[in-house]
């Protein structure tokens, strides 16, 4: 069975034709200050303490065909990640999904990459700066053509992993990673790591031997006719929990827990997978292929085209006008 090749299908096919739009949002459209604007034009105070201290949460859904994918799961996930990091949403529920819905339409993309945050804000006057109710949170949030941390030719051929030997993942007893933040330098560092030694991308280990999760995604192993995924370490992702239900439709076993180092490198397949992306497979770890036979394996496979196929279906989607 061929891999899809995802991002050919996407600048081909009527089916993800962009719509008119205004010229000013050819590039993207973002949400300001409580305004709508060109991306070209958006900006953030610069004492904005999400920008001089990393003091946000964020969250990324992605678009296609004009459904915006597992939005719902995605702005609980928000929820919980402004709640960990005591952030307050300045917008309800129903005003952020409005407000994610209108920077799509302003687009007229069909497949788009959707971000947004909330930053804690400028410091507050006086001595109340320990006091997180003192501070003014503040939304922001842009749209833009669908991104993909793979092109199709990675996809097809599979990804060369390169498990960190000089950074772990920051621990969840400093930064909780169940909530989506800006504190990547472990993650960036190991991508440049990786990328200097050839590989693709990267995956970080607790620094005790037990997976955790690459840059921006989650990682899968399979051995077997099981599919295990770490616990730990690592952010609860909504296509992980995608490809999990997928798995269990496949006929798969799966498992959360413990993913030791070593279940990687001798994994039958692996992928990892993410908003920005999807499920993407795994072709070699530290330079060993898995399962001996270069590119995708049947099973990741199968895994990645019924994610797409579904998708491409409106399953778990929010239609945008």
């Amino acid at each position: 069975m061929p891999i899809l090749p995802v991002l050919e299908i996407m600048g081909s096919s009527d089916a993800h034709s962009r719509a008119t739009c205004a010229p000013e949002y050819e590039a993207g459209s973002a949400y300001v200050m409580g305004r709508f604007c060109p991306i070209g034009d958006a900006a953030i105070p610069i004492t904005d303490t999400g920008f001089i201290h990393a003091d946000a949460a964020y969250d990324v859904v992605t678009s296609s065909r004009g459904y915006i994918f597992r939005l719902d799961d995605h702005l609980d996930r928000f929820d919980r990640s402004c709640e960990i990091f005591k952030l307050t949403n300045p917008c309800s529920r129903a005003k952020t999904t409005e407000i994610l819905t209108k920077l799509v339409q302003l687009t007229g993309l069909q497949d788009t990459y959707i971000w947004w945050c909330v930053t804690r804000g400028d410091f507050p006057p006086g001595p109340n700066k320990t006091d997180p109710n003192s501070y003014k949170n503040r939304l922001f949030a842009f749209a833009v053509s669908f991104r993909s941390m793979s092109d199709d030719a990675m996809r097809t051929r599979g990804i060369d992993l390169k498990i960190s030997e000089k950074f772990v993942r920051i621990s969840a007893d400093s930064v909780d990673p169940r909530a989506k933040n800006f504190h990547w330098m472990d993650m960036k560092q190991a991508m440049f790591e990786a990328g200097s030694q050839g590989y693709d991308w990267a995956v970080l280990t607790d620094g005790n031997g037990l997976l955790t999760e690459a840059p921006g995604c989650n990682i899968f192993v399979l051995n077997g006719d099981t599919l295990a995924t770490p616990d730990t370490g690592c952010l609860e992702g909504i296509t992980r929990l995608t490809a999990l239900e997928l798995a269990e439709e496949l006929g798969l076993r799966t498992k959360i827990g413990p993913v030791p180092v070593d279940q990687l490198l001798q994994a039958d397949e692996a992928f990892v997978c993410s908003s920005a992306g999807g499920i993407m497979p795994v072709n070699s770890v530290d330079g060993n292929v898995l399962g001996g036979i270069s590119g995708p394996g049947d099973t990741v496979t199968r895994l990645h085209n019924l994610y797409w196929e579904k998708r491409w279906s409106g399953w778990k989607g929010t239609a945008v006008s």
